[in-house]
């Protein structure tokens, strides 16, 4: 199995998860994707944005660090420049894996962030996307996943 298949196998092996980046009012936002798929499977999900209280029917919180329960690990789908905020908060609280969203361009990764997860024996997946991994993988995000595994865009 590839590193990043054991990265993923791992990440998803967790059952408490928080979705950064969820939108209270684009449903079909990155994050919201993510989130709905994953409380879908049966995660314990969630949704993390400092302006709203209530997301997908469901409370959520402004930061990670006021999550009244354990979170084993994050899923950053946000502007590159939150994702740095983020891991330091995951730092904070004991988060060990943390997902990066990528799908093509610069997603929501930036190298500062990456670069302090590995400082810290954060475990981190720089790019790709959940919804390429979660069964059953739907048609364009298992399409997404041949696609950047033949170009070199799904992360070592």
């Amino acid at each position: 199995m590839s590193k990043m298949g054991s990265m993923v196998d791992d990440f998803l092996a967790q059952k408490s998860i928080a979705v950064t980046g969820v939108s209270r009012t684009k449903k079909d936002a990155v994050a919201n994707i993510i989130y709905r798929k994953l409380r879908e499977l049966g995660y314990q999900v969630f949704p993390i944005n400092p302006h709203a209280e209530v997301v997908e029917g469901d409370p959520c919180y402004p930061n990670l660090r006021v999550i009244p329960t354990t979170v084993e690990a994050v899923v950053i789908a946000t502007r590159p420049e939150t994702a740095e905020e983020i891991v330091l908060q995951c730092a904070e609280v004991g988060i060990s894996r943390v997902w990066i969203h990528r799908s093509f361009g610069q997603g929501s990764v930036s190298e500062s962030a990456v670069n302090f997860c590995r400082e810290h024996d954060i475990t981190v997946i720089p790019g790709g996307c959940p919804m390429m991994f979660c069964e059953p993988v739907d048609f364009g995000h298992r399409c997404m996943r041949w696609f950047l595994g033949l170009t070199g865009g799904l992360p070592n």
